[in-house]
């Protein structure tokens, strides 16, 4: 069996950073992922421009997952993608983890980097929805462009869905947002931007049937309900925005399960440290005093999760790594990066 130091589990920014870290700090690395991909929960608003990460101008967000990747991929971590991790079990000195396809591995420490858990749009639950959601039917935005010039619905009242629109407003052709509810739940401001701009808006109505055109090959109108009233309506593109499935459950056996509070986060004891010696947690699923729910506070919880595990594993370690500009490690590196300036 192949034994890592580390092994975090979640591939969005705080496991990604970990994976970077845990590099500088010459332990051997891998990722588990649930997805097929990396990124985490921001691919859920990939067009979204980012603004508050220190010394990053501002990017959006797909790119800003390209930087995380490639950060992370510099000292070759294993990456394990689309494998859900069930249950973390202790065999003497090693962490056993199981995941779904029945692989274990093994790992001298463990982060925990699972952010609110495992995000799953909630999907229409119509007829055929599914056959549609590779060509008009979308439950994201992969590319603003994609949208442009054309007659969008959108279905959904939170700030998700009023986001989008907002962020379409000067791309498609025509908006109109629909909403099973009596009342809009997105911040006033953005609903006041969709109301000056003449986006209609329909409350109390909901999709109740998907019609496709003549060769089956998208959505070419859709039957809606409103209140009581059914009528038909022709767009080019639906988008819904109903919310997402969450789950966070992760199995340990009983003697090495960590404290959770009520909101299923592990609880800190410092430094990223849960009650499980060896066992440790980033990003959004830890919780202690004064932490900060922004993705500098990831990155923060990354080193002291990372510079915890590197103690634990060798107890006469430097407590934290070299910092980059006088590290030996990137000599080479930093004269690739200067010659292609």
């Amino acid at each position: 069996m192949e034994i890592y130091d580390v092994t975090i589990i979640g591939g969005g920014p705080a496991g990604l950073y970990s994976a970077f870290y845990s590099g500088m700090r010459d332990m051997k690395t891998k990722i588990i992922e649930y997805h097929p991909y990396l990124g985490g929960k921001v691919n859920i608003f990939l067009e979204k421009v980012l603004w508050d990460v220190g010394g990053q101008p501002p990017i959006q967000a797909n790119h800003f997952i390209e930087n995380l990747i490639a950060q992370a991929m510099t000292f070759e971590p294993t990456i394990v993608l689309s494998q859900k991790v069930d249950r973390i079990d202790k065999e003497g000195q090693y962490f056993v983890i199981s995941t779904n396809t029945g692989e274990k591995h093994y790992s001298k420490s463990i982060i925990i980097a699972i952010g609110g858990g495992i995000y799953e749009p909630i999907k229409l639950e119509l007829e055929g929805a599914e056959k549609f959601e590779m060509l008009n039917l979308h439950y994201t935005i992969n590319g603003i462009e994609r949208f442009e010039n054309k007659d969008v619905l959108i279905s959904g009242g939170g700030n998700a869905a009023i986001d989008w629109a907002v962020e379409l407003l000067h791309v498609a052709k025509k908006l109109t947002i629909i909403y099973r509810s009596d009342e809009l739940k997105a911040h006033e401001s953005q609903i006041k931007k969709l109301i000056e701009h003449g986006v209609e808006i329909k409350l109390n109505t909901e999709m109740v049937k998907l019609i496709s055109n003549e060769n089956k090959t998208a959505i070419e109108r859709v039957l809606l309900k409103e209140n009581e009233t059914e009528y038909e309506m022709t767009m080019d593109d639906v988008l819904v925005c109903h919310g997402y499935n969450r789950e966070v459950s992760l199995d340990f056996c009983d003697s090495i399960a960590p404290v959770r509070n009520e909101y299923k986060q592990f609880k800190s004891e410092g430094q990223c440290k849960t009650s499980i010696p060896g066992i440790y947690a980033v990003g959004d699923i830890v919780a202690y005093t004064d932490k900060v729910y922004l993705l500098v506070g990831t990155f923060n919880d990354a080193v002291l999760a990372v510079n915890s595990a590197k103690k634990f594993i060798e107890p006469d370690a430097t407590s934290y790594a070299m910092v980059s500009s006088h590290n030996d490690k990137f000599n080479e590196r930093n004269v690739a990066v200067l010659a292609n300036k």
